[in-house]
């Protein structure tokens, strides 16, 4: 179905990107477009021609947070809501069960670095820059900043980032953890693409478990975290992708791999 804030485009490979599109806002995630892309990865989740997710903004922003016009509305209770809206739309991204990749641009500030955050990984161009910049505006990270920040890159560089609000320029970001790889703006997409195009060749039940046992298990105590990864191991030990993988590698040939 068309959106009136995003483009969507499924190519060969099975890479859908979604690409925010509000570029005079810098791509901003209002109301409507978080419920649009609430929509759309729920259907990419169940969608077996879907693989792998690809988001990024039009424009010359990745994303520069949250709609101000619609923070300068709230009061307590409408915030909270606000918050666990952001946060549920967030959550559905990193659970999605399929690989999932930011390419960042530009800004990605605030709910957009967030937005990135839930992404299984981050590309961004040499010149992007990240913040969580909450607290000048009076509030802190309300979609999983404090949370996923400091999963991501520790809680040092977490409390630096949210308390001084700063800019966080591409090569920090890199340092830190935050993103993954650096790339010109000009090849970034195509990088991006050809990292998911990789992803496509493997057993996608493994990485739908490996995505669930880091997830899940990151946080939760470490012998709940080991008894987690044990099952989900011996779930992807019976599969048909685990025998036509060993046999594969045994072979000396290219596994070809069923999703079974």
């Amino acid at each position: 179905m068309p959106y009136q804030n995003l483009l969507t485009d499924l190519d060969a490979d099975g890479i859908l990107t979604i690409t925010l599109n509000r570029p005079d806002k810098l791509n901003a995630l209002s109301q409507a477009l978080l419920d649009e892309l609430f929509d759309v990865i729920i259907k990419a989740k169940t969608d077996p021609k879907i693989y792998s997710v690809l988001l990024t903004g039009s424009g010359k922003a990745f994303c520069a947070g949250a709609d101000i016009r619609r923070l300068a509305e709230l009061n307590a209770n409408s915030a909270y809501a606000f918050a666990r809206h952001g946060q549920h739309v967030l959550n559905a991204l990193e659970t999605v069960g399929k690989p999932s990749l930011a390419a960042v641009h530009g800004v990605c500030f605030g709910g957009g670095c967030e937005l990135a955050m839930a992404a299984s990984l981050r590309f961004a161009t040499v010149d992007a820059r990240f913040g969580q910049p909450e607290v000048k505006l009076g509030v802190i990270p309300g979609f999983g900043g404090t949370q996923r920040l400091t999963r991501l890159v520790g809680k040092g560089r977490a409390l630096d980032a949210c308390l001084s609000g700063r800019t966080i320029e591409a090569a920090e970001a890199q340092q830190w953890g935050l993103v993954n790889a650096l790339h010109p703006a000009d090849t970034l997409l195509t990088a991006a693409k050809t990292y998911l195009q990789q992803l496509r060749t493997l057993a996608p039940l493994a990485l739908q478990r490996t995505l669930q046992a880091i997830h899940q298990g990151s946080e939760l105590p470490l012998e709940d975290a080991l008894e987690l990864e044990a099952l989900l191991f011996a779930q992807t030990a019976a599969t048909q992708d685990k025998t036509e993988g060993v046999a594969a590698f045994l072979e000396k040939r290219k596994a070809i791999f069923v999703g079974e």
